[in-house]
C-alpha cells in the first residue's frame, strides 16, 4: 500500500489511548506521526521528573497535566491531528463512554490492576472494539522475547512477564519498543479494516 493511500485511510481513525505515562505518550506519538486523524488520550497524573527516563515529555513541562503536557507535545508535531483530553481516572464505568467511537483502543497502564479494570470493561462492554495491550517491558535488553499475541480483539505486546519494580525498572528503550510495537499493531487493525472493506 502506498504511502498517500495509508494516509488517506489514517486520517480518518480515531483511536483512543487509555495512559498517558510511557507506552501511551510514546504509542500517542507514533500515531500521531503515521498520521491517524483523532486521538482520544486519557489520564489523571502529572509529568514529573522521574518520567523523563521513559516518557515523551520534556523538563520545562514538569507539573504539568499529562493530556495537556502531551496535547501541547502532539500538536507540534502534527496541529492537524485532532486530539480528545480527557484529565480522569479511567474506570469501568466510565471506559466505555470514554472511548466511543474509536476504532481502536491502547492500554498504556503501569499497574496490574489497571490493565485488569480496562480489559475486563472492554471485554463486557465494547467485546467487537480491538484493544491493544502492553505487558512485560520491565527492565533492559531481552529484545528477543518482546513479541505480539492475538487472542480475538485482544493483542498483547511484550514479553508478558517482566513485571516493573525496583529490581526491574521501567527504561526507555524497551518501554518504547512495546510502545512501537502496539501503535503498529493498532495501523496494521486500522488498515487492514478498510482492506478488508
Amino acid at each position: 500500500m502506498r504511502l498517500e493511500h495509508i494516509t488517506a485511510i489514517l486520517k480518518n481513525k480515531r483511536v483512543g489511548i487509555a495512559g498517558c505515562g510511557g507506552l501511551g505518550s510514546n504509542c500517542t506519538v507514533a500515531l500521531a506521526r503515521a498520521g491517524v486523524g483523532t486521538l482520544v488520550i486519557a489520564d489523571f497524573d502529572v509529568v514529573s521528573v522521574a518520567n523523563l527516563n521513559r516518557q515523551y515529555y520534556f523538563l520545562d513541562q514538569v507539573g504539568m497535566k499529562k493530556t495537556e503536557a502531551l496535547k501541547y507535545n502532539i500538536l507540534r508535531i502534527n496541529p492537524m491531528i485532532r486530539i480528545i483530553a480527557h484529565d480522569t481516572r479511567l474506570t469501568k464505568e466510565n471506559i466505555p463512554g470514554t472511548f466511543t467511537g474509536c476504532d481502536a483502543v491502547v492500554e498504556a497502564f503501569d499497574l496490574a490492576d489497571q490493565k485488569q479494570v480496562i480489559i475486563e470493561a472492554m471485554l463486557d462492554k465494547m467485546p467487537s472494539m480491538p484493544l491493544v495491550v502492553g505487558s512485560g517491558m520491565a527492565g533492559y535488553g531481552m529484545n528477543d522475547v518482546i513479541r505480539c499475541r492475538r487472542a480475538g480483539n485482544l493483542w498483547i505486546c511484550g514479553d508478558e512477564t517482566s513485571e516493573i519494580g525496583p529490581e526491574m525498572p521501567p527504561m526507555a528503550p524497551r518501554v518504547g519498543m512495546v510502545a512501537g510495537m502496539q501503535a503498529n499493531v493498532v495501523m496494521e487493525i486500522l488498515l487492514n479494516s478498510e482492506v478488508a472493506r
